[in-house]
């Protein structure tokens, strides 16, 4: 044999060998990837796995904290984690268990500067009631299979941003640790229509004089999959709970009951119980 038919030898084994290697080396199952990939405070993270077996749901949590994973299709898995302005940014520590397998994640969320309001205000005896506390609570702890949204989110009604999302507040000179605004104001006259920024479930209808004193007159909107939108201080409401409700339909005007200081639409956009950033999903969509 040739020096030349033994280079060609050679080389053919270290094909085979190598093609067996590739056969025998184990082939992971979970496929785990992240959107954004470069989060700020007041995103919302969508996981998305795929597995190999359909009817093996994976299990997704950050810390102590489990956040669900709902099926897109057969074998991928979606589950929104919620951030707010009051983390830490820095270093997220996403477990993805499923298939057999786990993976650690670290994703960097990013910081983020939110405005500044200082605010005075006097007098007492303006604290919300037990009733709205509870029936809110209750609503903004709603997470239902179904998924009721498809594309970007609507504006919920005309007229310009008063506050955005976010704002941090000094009541008489002292700052609010816990609180950051938890929606979107838009500044509008009485009686300008409401719409749903999307299609869901009427799961919370409260009113002013059933002793929503904070909230005003209220109509909360269960977009599915623990997606919750909730209006506040209308002049008017046009929907029943328990109605299904089409996306750009009409569920109540603007107006300024509870505790406004004038005639606005507040829209809080809620995640598995956690007020987040709005208009990513207005202008993108998170699909």
């Amino acid at each position: 044999m040739t020096q030349n038919s033994f280079h060609r030898l050679g080389s053919l084994l270290s094909g085979i060998t190598a093609g067996i290697l590739a056969c025998a080396a184990p082939v992971l199952a979970l496929d785990v990837r992240v959107n954004p990939s470069n989060p700020q405070l007041g995103d919302t993270i969508s996981v998305f796995i795929e597995v190999d077996n359909p009817g093996d749901r994976p299990q997704v949590t950050m810390g102590d904290r489990a956040f669900p994973a709902f099926p897109l299709r057969s074998n991928l898995y979606r589950a929104f984690i919620p951030t707010t302005p009051l983390d830490r940014p820095g270093s997220l520590n996403i477990k993805v268990s499923g298939d057999g397998e786990t993976r650690n994640l670290a994703l960097a969320l990013r910081d983020r500067s939110f405005n500044t309001q200082r605010i005075r205000v006097s007098g007492g005896g303006n604290g919300a009631t037990q009733i709205e506390l509870d029936r809110v609570a209750a609503f903004k702890a709603l997470v239902t299979p179904e998924k009721f949204w498809n594309g970007p989110l609507l504006k919920p009604t005309s007229g310009g941003v008063s506050t955005v999302f976010g704002v941090l507040r000094y009541y008489n000179g002292v700052f609010a640790n816990d609180y950051y605004h938890r929606g979107v104001d838009y500044a509008a006259g009485t009686g300008t229509p409401v719409i749903a920024p999307a299609a869901g479930r009427i799961a919370l209808v409260g009113r002013e004089s059933q002793g929503f004193k904070i909230h005003g007159n209220t109509v909360g909107i269960d977009h599915g999959q623990g997606v919750l939108s909730i209006m506040l201080h209308l002049s008017r409401i046009d929907v029943r709970e328990g109605e299904m409700v089409r996306a750009g339909q009409r569920i109540g005007a603007v107006g300024s009951t509870g505790s406004a200081t004038g005639p606005h639409l507040h829209w809080g956009l809620y995640v598995d119980g956690v007020a987040i950033d709005p208009v990513p999903w207005r202008f993108e969509g998170l699909e």
